[in-house]
């Protein structure tokens, strides 16, 4: 109503669009000597814009994905003494809003006549430490010159990105250079790694089992008809079809969709809280495991 009056004023006058309005013209003069001179204000109209400058740094620095309760949580971790509420209001005073997940498209081309490891995980996604389950899925993006697929590996333990490959083709080769990314990355050797995947005719082909055989990993594939086969990998999926891709669309080109992955994919590993490891980032989630193993022989 005040910011109506702001616009109008000059033509038509501050008192005839008062007695139009349920608004005193002294409640509206008050207001712009507010606005003319911050010191008028009171403490929490003064609070209030401190805050909202720090949400919005917040909510821009984090992909302008976050909704209320993760802005709220990444103050917190800041230092930023502020109640969930007045976030709430504050965000909704400024058009503030996270994203909303839709729904999932699966890709999974199975091969009836392909042999597959038998499913070691039975939705089970969860894992005592880094480099135990692995889960493998991929996605597919439409470009202005044709569509783009991007695959991910990700370790179960925090639900950290280890691998990550975007092709202009969906053959094994372009799955498999992110299961190679993972592994010279991580260098799981001797840990008795099992990796997860579903049925697609990338993942159970000779070239992606062999690999998988040579370092040592044990396969896992989902079980036929279930549609939480590879939960947890088409969770994260759906965060970067969600965060990235329904966002900032459409995309020109096989580019600029690897180099938003590229963004995102450090911005998810390294700042993104996750609710399921306890609203820390996935990097700090295993800082946090390897911190711990260091004091136990100190202890002992």
């Amino acid at each position: 109503m005040k910011a109506f009056i702001d616009e109008h004023r000059e033509v038509y006058g501050v008192e005839p669009i008062c007695r139009l309005l349920p608004i005193a013209p002294s409640t509206y003069y008050e207001h712009a000597a507010c606005k003319a001179d911050p010191d008028r204000r009171s403490a929490r109209e003064r609070r209030d814009i401190e805050l909202s400058q720090e949400i919005r740094r917040v909510f821009a620095a984090n992909f302008g994905v976050y909704g209320v309760r993760k802005v709220w949580r990444q103050m917190q971790r800041e230092g930023i003494d502020v109640a969930r509420c007045t976030v709430a209001r504050l965000m909704r005073q400024m058009g503030l809003k996270g994203v909303v997940r839709g729904k999932s498209i699966r890709t999974t081309v199975s091969d009836a006549a392909a042999p597959c490891p038998r499913d070691r995980v039975n939705r089970q996604f969860t894992a005592p430490r880094p480099n135990a389950l692995w889960v493998s899925d991929f996605t597919y993006v439409a470009t202005w010159s044709g569509f783009v697929y991007v695959a991910f590996v990700i370790d179960a333990f925090a639900r950290r990105i280890v691998g990550w490959r975007v092709s202009r083709s969906a053959r094994a080769e372009f799955v498999l250079d992110a299961l190679e990314q993972a592994l010279h990355g991580r260098q799981p050797w001797r840990t008795n790694l099992i990796h997860h995947s579903d049925r697609g005719v990338q993942y159970v082909s000779i070239k992606y089992t062999e690999r998988l055989a040579e370092a040592g990993i044990e396969p896992s594939v989902g079980s036929v008809g279930d549609s939480y086969d590879n939960a947890l990998a088409e969770t994260v999926i759906g965060l970067f079809k969600t965060e990235v891709i329904h966002r900032r669309g459409p995309w020109r080109s096989f580019e600029a969709v690897e180099f938003d992955t590229l963004e995102w994919v450090d911005w998810f590993n390294n700042r993104r809280l996750l609710e399921p490891i306890g609203n820390i980032p996935p990097a700090e989630a295993e800082a946090a495991y390897y911190a711990k193993l260091e004091v136990m022989p100190m202890a002992a």
